[in-house]
């Protein structure tokens, strides 16, 4: 029996997780099981998915499936990216000063602030009355 050879990588963002598989292949790509470009609706969702395999050039050979939870749809296409980035690395470790240099490799930690006791928000206050 022959062995299934694919490549791993997970992605995070905000509260995004995806998990990422690229297998030899003719270049589909499949998020949860639909296709890319019925997941990622807007150019910018799908420029920044792609945007690993683009800069590598390696977007017609490898079949990336996706399975993605959590956060909206943003973070899930930033989370798609660096996951593809992370299997591109395992596939080829001489890739990774390429990404790293345009910034593929770094995870964003920025993630969403707290609401403060005492405030409406993170940051907004209540209304304040002087008189």
């Amino acid at each position: 029996m022959a062995d299934l050879v694919q490549y791993y990588g997970t992605g995070r963002r905000k509260t995004a997780v995806a998990r990422v598989f690229l297998r030899p292949g003719g270049g589909d790509f499949t998020v949860n099981g639909r296709p890319f470009e019925q997941y990622f609706v807007t150019a910018s969702q799908r420029s920044d998915a792609k945007e690993p395999l683009v800069s590598t050039e390696s977007a017609s050979s490898f079949t990336v499936i996706a399975n993605v939870s959590g956060g909206g749809v943003s973070g899930q296409a930033d989370a798609v990216k660096l996951g593809i980035a992370r299997a591109l690395i395992e596939f080829n470790s001489d890739l990774r000063k390429k990404l790293k240099g345009e910034g593929l490799v770094s995870r964003d930690s920025r993630g969403k602030e707290r609401k403060k006791y005492g405030q409406k928000g993170a940051r907004k206050r209540f209304q304040f009355s002087k008189r």
